[in-house]
């Protein structure tokens, strides 16, 4: 019997079958879920954590899994017991969305790109026979709004690649709470979230927690985010269980050995506190510690960008006739040292990464100047710009979605040098393995495919691309923030050393404030598409003066049960939307400086 849990899992076994036989996925595991609790499975890649959270709705089956031992009861209320692994498929389909919903780690790919946000919050709300047509449209509204979508009314309307990463897993969020699930799983829920939204949505699902009894089970490898939303916790490694216990006993008495580590491994606010440059990351294992002296950079400014705007249209009714503005950058200004790192950081919507794109050019700006040395990038022709871009690359987030699936490794590294003539024969295979060393990569991967190594390798081979043409700058847009602490760890590391060998620039975008605190010289805090404080690193961190600045640094989650639930004080003024009638005209950006190099922007300016 179930007694007080709302699941119980029972030496659980899961294996993958491929050609060369079978591969066990987890293990003799063992674990249950209270109503009213958060259950935390942490772990890092590999561990099982993911596929024993897809096996309590099944959906481990569609994966090429199959559960070959163990029970896995599920309390459906009404004393109903339903032993998940021989349910019926019509049994199944009922609890899916249901009763036990889930929320995914990529919200692009559990999203349906040719139907509206609204219609897919509709959908489950419909088939379960929860609302009519009005009432579930009138509920995604809501919906909406509780998760702090700006305009909801409107976002209902439009399609997943026109929302912003962070919005997507925002409308994925919503999806699973529709039915007001049983047991809601949440699979890396907040992953790409900056750290003010991903307060607001723990806090969320913490009340829903408590409102309904809800039972939740969380599956993270963020050590943080454990310690503000466990009760209890449950570490996987290799697909075993091997520490359980709550909150408190792991974070204060952690027993097991990989506990240990993956604890020391987690960055932490503050620990920069005092130290003007860059520092290597702590790894868990590593004979690598990154670069041995301090990262000065140069004074030479490689990179000037002057009241940079970009702007997109939001068009209507059967003409598309335009009838507002999303003001994504606007008046944004600032300047990047050649050897040096400035990190732009804020909400997802914030503009940080549009304003990267249009300083590349893979989105066109409306106003400004972006100076590469002394070349304006916005007056190059498409040839020219094309000759530029040799000097610019760029590292994605998704390195899965940014590689070639069907191209080897090795081919796709040399793409660059193919592309741009400035090697051949013998030449480019020497240059290739030296990018592979370089970032520290088997040279038995070259003819390997990019579903063939892990995620932190897929990200080296993506740095080894962007290194190929020997850039002065890169742009890393969230390009750690989906790895485990330990391989983030490792790359970041990397791209330290890189820069203090190669005299590299980064321009380095980010939601996670701990991670921007170790790798920054400089750091500017943006907020509705404008640059609301910018200075050096410690400046911005040891000073934070705009208010929301102090909002977000407040919001971060810390490795610490002691401090859980801390408010997010929000006393700045805020904007609602950035989309504005066509004809409305902005303020100029003006700003109140500080210290020297430390600004804010004035009230007029927001």
């Amino acid at each position: 019997m179930l007694d007080s849990s709302i699941v119980d899992v029972k030496n659980l076994k899961v294996e993958f079958w491929r050609k060369e036989g079978s591969i066990v996925g987890v293990e003799d595991v063992s674990f249950d879920v209270r109503p009213g609790e958060t259950l935390c499975i942490v772990g890092e890649s590999g561990s099982g954590k993911s596929v024993s959270s897809l096996s309590l709705m099944r959906l481990i089956e569609y994966g090429g899994g199959e559960i070959t031992q163990g029970k896995i009861l599920f309390d459906r209320g009404d004393k109903r017991e339903t032993n998940v692994v021989d349910a019926s498929q019509d049994v199944m389909r009922d609890i899916r969305g249901n009763e036990i919903s889930m929320i995914f780690q990529e919200p692009m790919t559990a999203l349906n790109p040719v139907f509206t946000v609204g219609k897919q919050l509709t959908e489950a709300l419909r088939v379960h026979g929860e609302a009519t047509k009005s009432q579930a449209e009138a509920r995604a509204i809501q919906l909406l709004g509780e998760v702090k979508i700006p305009d909801p009314a409107r976002s209902v309307k439009r399609y997943p690649h026109e929302l912003s990463g962070g919005m997507r897993q925002r409308v994925m969020i919503a999806m699973a709470m529709a039915c007001r699930p049983r047991l809601l799983i949440a699979d890396e829920p907040t992953t790409a979230l900056d750290v003010t939204i991903q307060a607001e949505i723990l806090g969320l699902i913490d009340r829903l927690k408590r409102e309904t009894k809800t039972a939740v089970m969380f599956i993270t490898h963020d050590m943080a985010v454990v310690a503000q939303m466990a009760d209890r916790v449950v570490v996987m490694y290799r697909g075993h269980k091997v520490e359980e216990g709550s909150v408190e006993e792991i974070f204060n008495n952690p027993q097991h050995e990989y506990t240990q580590s993956l604890l020391a491994a987690v960055p932490r606010l503050g620990e920069m506190k005092g130290k003007p440059l860059p520092e290597p990351m702590k790894l868990m294992s590593s004979d690598q510690p990154g670069p041995s002296e301090p990262i000065v950079g140069t004074s030479t400014v490689l990179l000037d960008v002057k009241g940079l705007t970009t702007r997109f249209p939001v068009r209507e009714g059967i003409l598309r006739r335009t009838v507002a503005h999303v003001h994504a950058v606007e008046d944004v200004s600032f300047s990047l040292n050649l050897g040096q790192t400035l990190s732009l950081v804020g909400e997802s919507g914030c503009g940080k990464s549009t304003c990267a794109r249009s300083i590349l050019r893979l989105v066109d700006p409306i106003a400004g100047e972006v100076l590469f040395g002394d070349v304006n990038v916005l007056d190059l022709s498409p040839s020219d710009m094309r000759e530029m871009r040799s000097e610019m690359q760029m590292v994605f987030q998704d390195p899965f979605g940014s590689l070639n699936p069907k191209m080897k490794l090795a081919d796709q590294v040399a793409e660059p040098l193919h592309n741009y003539g400035v090697l051949k024969g013998k030449e480019v295979y020497n240059r290739v393995t030296e990018l592979f060393d370089r970032v520290r990569l088997d040279r038995s991967t070259l003819n390997r495919y990019p579903h063939q190594i892990s995620g932190g390798q897929r990200q080296r081979v993506a740095i080894a691309r962007a290194l190929a043409l020997r850039p002065k700058l890169i742009v890393a847009d969230e390009a750690v923030s989906a790895l485990d602490v330990s391989v983030q760890a490792e790359v970041l590391n990397l791209m330290m050393e890189l820069q203090a060998d190669l005299g590299l620039s980064f321009l380095f975008i980010s939601h996670d404030m701990a991670v921007v605190e170790r790798v920054s010289h400089h750091v500017g805090v943006m907020y509705m598409g404008r640059i609301v404080e910018i200075g050096s690193r410690r400046d911005v961190f040891e000073n934070p003066s705009h208010p929301y600045t102090q909002s977000l640094l407040s919001a971060i989650p810390v490795a610490d049960p002691a401090m859980r639930h801390r408010a997010v004080e929000r006393q700045f003024r805020p904007i609602t939307s950035p989309i504005f009638p066509s004809d409305y005209v902005p303020a100029p950006s003006t700003y109140k400086e500080i210290s020297p190099g430390h600004k804010i922007l004035e009230e007029n300016g927001e």
